[in-house]
């Protein structure tokens, strides 16, 4: 660590204006484009969704300022407000872009969720078209992303980085566009800091609340920047100081270089566009399911027992429990190995559909939902397997399969930008919340965003 930690905070704040579109890689600004069209397709996807529709309700009786749109449903409010709300419908089923990739590791994240949000938000509010728009998405994904691979975080703590990590992310992407000085960016990280939260036990529970964080994170990044622009002063190091981020929320800063390490040449986002609505953790059992399910002619109901091994992590997660169903079931299926591997054995596929509750409910998944015993990998370090899935018959027949990696692995199995443009209509054929011809000509505009005059453009497509 350099000599002032205070030091690391300061030049964080001075790169939010610093940075220039000039600035980016081409492969950034089209990670940046393929992220927006799957965040915008999640929240079509997600629009209705359970709970979904009282977060609206209460929105629009709130009023304020016809500032931003709250898209699917129609009706403006204020900017923060419509940034959390559109974020919340985007996460709904657990399906938009992930993985912070730092240096060639692929980190757990759910940032892009929250900073599409804002920045569309809030590109809305200010009038400005597609370049300010994306510099402002990169400003607050790298931020975000830095913060993320500076710590030794992880579940045990039981914070959930969609509350506290995003937040840095959205204040970054508010601050540059309300055009923040850097004192008062600095300021607005501060006064960001008495905003973190999340907890995990939203998930382990199978409450709606998995997805608000990261809704309150757009929403607190935004009245964050207002509040330093206004005057309002903050913590001077959001991060280091005594109870700051780092001291507060995670298990200690182990890298704390990569927060300023080529900054403002490099700019870090997350690369991994999902395959499946639900949990990635759950994504390679799938794959090995699929693999099964495709290759045999299993009958269901002779299955004997199903092993399924994954990483320790993983097995001691939220997605290892026992499956059972509560409140809503959605959200019991989507952090569940045991259904995801059962529906796909059952189904030979899984998707969007598949997570309705009275398919959850179906008898077949839950029978062959109980027989699945979920351990860990042996060696898992040194094997370098990441899920493993052998299903045994009654007459004795045992079928087996193994992965190394999940598809859309940003390195070895990345979606490619007509894999996400076809997610995108999937998600919209399975919403019908807009028309096909909207769904295209959104589409055509987002793949040449930085050719947008207004934002408006777009928002105008998605209502």
């Amino acid at each position: 660590m350099i000599g002032d930690p205070g030091i690391y905070m300061e030049k964080m704040s001075e790169n939010v204006q610093g940075t220039k579109y000039e600035n980016f890689s081409m492969d950034a600004l089209e990670n940046a484009k393929k992220r927006i069209i799957d965040v915008v397709g999640c929240l079509i996807s997600g629009a209705n969704a359970p709970g979904n529709l009282p977060v609206v309700d209460i929105v629009k009786n709130w009023g304020g300022r016809e500032e931003a749109t709250i898209f699917i449903h129609g009706g403006k409010a204020p900017a923060h407000n419509v940034a959390m709300v559109n974020s919340i419908m985007a996460r709904s089923y657990d399906f938009e872009a992930i993985g912070a990739f730092v240096e060639g590791v692929d980190l757990p994240s759910h940032i892009s969720v929250t900073t599409v949000a804002t920045a569309l938000a809030l590109s809305e509010a200010k009038d400005v078209g597609g370049k300010e728009l994306i510099t402002a998405l990169l400003i607050g994904d790298d931020i975000a992303c830095r913060i993320l691979a500076a710590s030794d975080f992880g579940f045990t703590l039981g914070w959930d980085g969609n509350g506290t990590v995003n937040s840095f992310g959205a204040v970054a992407v508010a601050g540059r566009l309300l055009g923040l000085t850097k004192t008062q960016m600095q300021n607005a990280f501060g006064i960001l800091l008495n905003q973190l939260a999340g907890s995990f036990q939203n998930i382990w529970d199978g409450s709606l609340c998995f997805k608000l964080p990261n809704g309150l994170a757009a929403r607190n990044g935004i009245f964050s920047a207002e509040l330093a622009r206004s005057g309002w002063n903050g913590p001077e190091d959001a991060l280091f100081s005594k109870f700051g981020y780092f001291n507060l929320y995670t298990e200690g800063c182990a890298n704390p270089e990569i927060l300023i390490k080529d900054l403002g040449d490099k700019y870090y986002a997350e690369a991994t566009i999902k395959p499946y609505p639900c949990c990635r953790a759950n994504h390679a059992a799938i794959d090995c399911a699929l693999d099964i399910a495709h290759k045999h002619e299993i009958e269901v109901s002779r299955i004997k027992e199903v092993i399924l091994e994954v990483p320790p992590r993983v097995r001691h997660m939220f997605v290892g429990q026992p499956f059972k169903i509560r409140t809503t079931p959605q959200i019991d299926a989507a952090f569940s190995l045991r259904f995801c591997v059962a529906n796909v054995l059952f189904r030979k596929n899984i998707s969007l559909e598949h997570f309705n509750e009275d398919l959850i409910r179906e008898p077949e998944i839950m029978d062959i939902a109980e027989k699945i015993t979920v351990e860990e990998l042996p060696d898992y370090e040194k094997n370098k397997i990441v899920a493993s899935l052998k299903v045994i018959m009654e007459d004795g027949h045992e079928f087996y399969a193994k992965v190394g990696f999940a598809k859309g692995d940003p390195v070895h199995s990345s979606l490619s930008l007509e894999d996400t443009k076809e997610k995108f209509m999937n998600n919209v054929a399975f919403s019908q919340a807009i028309s096909e011809k909207k769904a295209k000509k959104f589409l055509g505009l987002a793949e040449n965003l930085e050719t947008v005059v207004k934002i408006k453009e777009l928002v105008r497509l998605l209502v």
